[in-house]
């Protein structure tokens, strides 16, 4: 993978050692976040966890609540930025020693999707652009939050079948929250195909984390990025072929980016995911985001027919 699919911010590494001290007197009993300035107010561990980067290696250093947590070593560089893909450690630790190991050098970086913000096209369908009037496009039930973001649980009223689709997510901060506990939501495209949306931050990216088409297949790559971050997917769906006879004769077929980078290079998906609310067929479906009990939120939504 380039850099060229991430943007990068670095930040000094005097702020990531004096933030240890906080987390060691960290009394504090909430159990979740949906704002990253409340977190880093109430729950110094957060301003620990994150990415790291010195040359030649990458550290992702995850909380885990109970000033615990895992630090995971990369070979090469982070996941999509320099990671030879094989080489990796996996390690708990408490908050002294998350600090000996990022005072051998390491930086913290804070990397965003490229994809953020994108315009919808000529010919796009905006299903979501942060105002009360754009819910029209979702059936009954939709929520808005306060600050004009689409609450998880939604049905788009419009049904597509070849389309790429964009969505902007962000996860909560759980840090005491384990496995599909942890931010736990999920895309489904023509209500049919799952890709699921969950904190993986950090974890080896299996098909039921982030990017994963629940079910049926892992991502090629964990490019999930530490929770409350802004993250993207743009999918490229084609539909699954029927005869007149209601014979499926082609697959479904999927190409996923996960905050810019490919984790599904045209794959086909040979069934409906787990859990999905609509049965294969030639008819056109919705777009799904699923309430998995976790305040997920989304913005910028669009759909692009082909």
């Amino acid at each position: 993978m380039t850099m060229n699919y991430i943007q990068i911010a670095v930040l000094g590494v005097t702020t990531i050692v004096c933030s240890g001290d906080a987390v060691a007197q960290n009394k504090n009993k909430r159990k979740q976040w949906t704002d990253a300035a409340l977190a880093a107010k109430e729950d110094p561990a957060f301003l620990l966890q994150g990415e790291y980067a010195t040359p030649g290696r990458g550290v992702q250093v995850i909380a885990l609540g109970k000033e615990r947590f895992h630090i995971v070593e990369y070979r090469g560089g982070l996941p999509g930025l320099g990671w030879d893909g094989k080489s990796k450690s996996l390690s708990e630790a408490g908050t002294e020693m998350v600090r000996n190991v990022l005072a051998r050098g390491f930086q913290k970086i804070r990397r965003h999707s490229v994809t953020l913000g994108s315009k919808p096209p000529k010919g796009a369908v905006v299903l979501f652009d942060g105002t009360k009037e754009s819910l029209v496009n979702w059936k009954k039930g939709a929520r808005i939050s306060a600050d004009g973001l689409l609450m998880a649980g939604v049905t788009s009223v419009k049904k597509f079948q070849d389309a790429l689709v964009h969505v902007e997510f962000r996860l909560p901060y759980k840090p005491d929250a384990r496995g599909q506990g942890r931010g736990n939501s999920g895309l489904y495209a023509q209500g049919r195909y799952e890709i699921q949306m969950l904190d993986s931050f950090g974890l080896d990216g299996k098909h039921n984390e982030c990017g994963g088409i629940y079910s049926v297949r892992a991502p090629d790559l964990n490019m999930c990025l530490p929770p409350l971050t802004w993250q993207t997917f743009d999918i490229e769906f084609t539909a699954a072929k029927f005869d007149a006879a209601g014979k499926k004769t082609k697959n479904a077929r999927m190409t996923v980016r996960l905050n810019g980078v490919v984790i599904h290079n045209d794959v086909e998906v040979p069934k409906r995911t787990t859990a999905s609310p609509m049965k294969e067929g030639d008819s056109a479906g919705p777009i799904y985001l699923q309430n998995h009990g976790n305040p997920v939120v989304f913005r910028n939504i669009w759909v692009l027919p082909r």
